[in-house]
């Protein structure tokens, strides 16, 4: 008989991706579905990386290459590193990853021995609690609310600090929030850590999609002590719109790389070869690319977050970052469609799918019952159109 370990027996699906799928067979079947549940640009990959691409497929760049990417990789990620972040890093501390789940994933199999425990503050990316549970870690989950903007405090960071202690994530700007951390919070957060003598692992995936002026930093930048506490994760998904070419990377201590690649070595091998030109293009090429997609994701911003909060029962905090809108939806509980009773964003969610054909992940996904996260990253017609269908659907609510 077929017996599936107790690991995975404990792990749940990702649930973006199950909501994402859901919308996408309603739509096959024909069904009007508005999918606010995506995590990736609706643009297509710049037409100068995908010649990337073309071009190692007809030269036959289709071998098997070093496992933590081609040396030319390596090097247009260190000197992105420097050019954008003013870091400097050298290739043994890089390693590139089949997307930056697969390097959180490399990163938590190769730091957390069995009990060790990750700090991740509340609303997180689905997968961070999972993929520590993953390694034997156990993730310290604590919540924070829109009051506070999202954010992890000082304070809090340091009393929930313990001997099992190995790591804070910080993943700024956010999935799903958009928040991100001012210079002098990334600071402050840094302090702690230093003087705790733990692990930063700073998630910079959506470093250019920030707005109002708002610069995004590596807390790496903040001083060479602090730089050796850090681990940074990045990739070409977001900015670039390169989601499935499934590139991500990690620049952190080079023994911390080191055992990386030798976990690599015996999963995925390699990143995509094809893959791995594309991004060398994507960092050594134009830029221009990630400037014309924000001032789009900016107008969508803007016209997304004063819809929700005109909706009554409803309040959004506004994104420094990102393409997510974090709309609080607890006005709502207590109230009923077709005599089913809102208890739950999961509920609301439920019933938003099937009754306004409108799909959103509900914020217990994130940690953070009481709100849902709908992805700006389609359409201005899709979004005006889908919360239109919201607020009807609320003014239909008994």
């Amino acid at each position: 008989m077929l017996t599936l370990s107790s690991r995975v027996k404990e792990i749940k699906p990702s649930p973006t991706l199950a909501i994402t799928a859901k919308a996408k067979l309603l739509q096959a079947e024909g069904v009007d579905v508005i999918n606010f549940g995506a995590g990736e640009p609706d643009f297509d990959t710049p037409d100068n990386i995908k010649a990337a691409g073309i071009k190692a497929i007809e030269d036959g760049f289709t071998n098997y290459t070093a496992v933590p990417g081609i040396p030319q990789l390596r090097q247009a990620i260190v000197a992105k590193l420097k050019r954008e972040n003013n870091l400097d890093y050298n290739e043994a501390e890089i390693i590139v990853s089949c997307g930056g789940k697969h390097s959180f994933y490399n990163l938590a199999q190769a730091l957390l021995n069995p009990g060790d425990e990750v700090i991740i503050p509340a609303p997180y990316w689905v997968s961070y609690p999972p993929m520590v549970s993953l390694a034997g870690g156990v993730p310290v989950v604590l919540e924070t609310s829109q009051d506070e903007d999202f954010k992890l405090s000082p304070a809090r960071l340091e009393a929930a600090i313990t001997p099992k202690t190995r790591a804070v994530v910080i993943n700024s700007p956010s999935n799903p929030t958009g928040a991100a951390y001012s210079w002098d919070e990334l600071q402050a957060l840094a302090a702690v850590v230093v003087k705790n003598n733990i692990l930063l692992i700073s998630d910079e995936i959506y470093e250019h999609i920030t707005y109002d002026g708002f610069a995004q930093r590596s807390p790496a930048e903040i001083s060479p002590e602090v730089k050796k506490h850090c681990i940074i994760l990045n990739g070409v998904s977001k900015s670039y719109s390169m989601t499935g070419w499934r590139i991500g990377f990690t620049a952190g201590p080079a023994p911390l790389i080191a055992a990386m690649t030798k976990i690599q070595s015996q999963s995925t091998s390699n990143p995509t070869s094809i893959s791995q030109m594309a991004a060398i293009e994507a960092y050594n090429g134009p830029q221009d690319y990630v400037v014309n997609v924000l001032t789009a994701f900016a107008e969508r911003r803007a016209f997304i977050i004063k819809a929700l909060n005109e909706i009554p029962g409803v309040t959004c905090f506004n994104p420094q970052g990102a393409f997510y809108a974090f709309p609080n939806v607890k006005g709502l509980f207590g109230k009923s469609c077709k005599d089913k009773k809102i208890d739950s964003a999961l509920t609301l969610c439920a019933l938003l799918l099937d009754e306004a054909k409108i799909a959103a992940v509900p914020g217990e996904a994130f940690g953070s019952p009481g709100y849902m996260r709908l992805s700006y990253a389609t359409s201005m017609d899709n979004i005006v159109n889908g919360i239109k269908r919201f607020s009807e659907f609320v003014k239909g609510l008994s």
